[in-house]
């Protein structure tokens, strides 16, 4: 059998090493306890506290909590206008949420190639605006910020929004500047395999205060200004609906644990960093292996940490070195597979396999290894020897 014969008999650990594991400990659970027993399970005082200390730390004037990162993308795009008939430019790799956002609000994605660091490519981008082009969304893939100041400015001479999805940037930077404080709108998520979590849910920052009053309303059913906080407090049974809006707040429990993530994030962060740098260290001169590209412009989360297999100097496919890494014990993952090679975009919009070069030839060598705050150092050395073994006994 192919596995039998790539390893030798002793694996590298005897117990599995888990692709992604959230930092959860007593005091996430007390904060949860705490929200659960406050009565207030709903959105409430939790949630205020989180928006405010969120926009202090990513230094906005605004941040609106949210169930999940899609709703955030979408309202994003309902506030800014954005519908029937509208463009809307995002690169291919990317999770489904911001193209299927953009669908949802009736509007069409216009899939983009990506530049060697996985983020969108800005020639793309002035390529592809239309007169029916209403905005850019980038992705900041892995945890590093695309080319945001060069976006902005394309943005605003074509008088489009410009969204940064920066999911697995929390806690980055773009030429000195915290993420969250340069796009006019910014979505996070804290899903668990980022760099903080709510369990599941996102958060819109901005500066723009018609954008963020608008994204409040829609985001608590279209319940106006003027008798929100009593439908919140729960001080009136008076309400009144302004826009036909979504159930997309986030509640107490949730922006419990929240808070208390954000308090631990920049420790969470400086172990990402330090074991990303331990990883690079180890393969740096691996010829079998292209390191994960790094901008000076920007500070890296190290949200994921991704390889590029040299194929073309192994006998071995992607999805066997996959397989093989299991065998040691060590889960690994592709997360990303490229939108435009999906039935749904095929279908709906006439992409095929072979429209995004770089896209696709980044998509068939790229793995993520594990990487997270709960990992040991131990961890991190077990999948550098598992990972070094494959490629010793695979390489031409």
């Amino acid at each position: 059998m192919f596995i039998e014969s790539l390893t030798a008999k002793t694996r590298t650990r005897k117990k599995l090493l888990p692709y992604n594991l959230p930092s959860i400990s007593d005091e996430e659970i007390q904060e949860v306890t705490a929200a659960l027993q406050s009565g207030s399970l709903t959105i409430g005082p939790k949630t205020r506290m989180f928006e405010n200390k969120f926009a202090e730390y990513v230094g906005a004037r605004h941040a609106i909590a949210l169930n999940s990162s899609m709703a955030a993308i979408h309202l994003a795009l309902v506030a800014s206008g954005i519908g029937k008939d509208d463009e809307v430019i995002l690169p291919t790799i990317a999770f489904a949420h911001i193209a299927n956002a953009v669908v949802h609000c009736g509007a069409k994605p216009v899939l983009a190639d990506v530049n060697d660091d996985f983020n969108l490519k800005i020639a793309e981008v002035t390529r592809l605006i239309t007169p029916k082009t209403k905005a850019i969304i980038t992705f900041d893939f892995a945890g590093q910020p695309t080319a945001l100041t060069e976006l902005t400015a394309i943005a605003r001479k074509n008088n489009l929004m410009m969204i940064e999805d920066a999911a697995p940037a929390i806690g980055s930077s773009h030429r000195g500047r915290k993420i969250g404080s340069v796009a006019p709108i910014t979505v996070f998520s804290f899903c668990p395999t980022e760099t903080m979590t709510t369990i599941e849910g996102g958060m819109i920052v901005t500066n723009n205060d018609e954008l963020a009053e608008m994204i409040r309303t829609l985001s608590l059913y279209g319940i106006n200004k003027d008798t929100r906080r009593c439908f919140i407090n729960r001080g009136s049974w008076f309400y009144e609906i302004s826009h036909p809006g979504y159930k997309y707040f986030m509640n107490d429990v949730q922006a419990g644990l929240g808070l208390c993530q954000l308090s631990k994030l920049e420790k969470f962060l400086a172990i990402r960093r330090r074991y990303a740098s331990i990883y690079t260290e180890a393969f740096r001169f691996v010829a079998e292996i292209t390191l994960p590209p790094v901008n000076p412009d920007s500070t890296h989360t190290w949200c994921l940490y991704v390889i590029l297999l040299n194929l073309e100097k192994l006998n071995i496919k992607r999805a066997q070195f996959i397989e093989a890494m299991r065998y040691e014990n060590i889960e690994t993952d592709v997360k990303f597979i490229p939108l435009h090679l999906h039935p749904f975009y095929q279908n709906s919009y006439g992409y095929l396999t072979g429209d995004f070069p770089n896209a696709e030839w980044l998509y068939e060598r790229m793995i993520f290894l594990p990487l997270y705050p709960k990992m040991t150092e131990d961890d991190i050395n077990d999948t550098i020897r598992a990972v070094r073994k494959i490629v010793q006994r695979m390489r031409k």
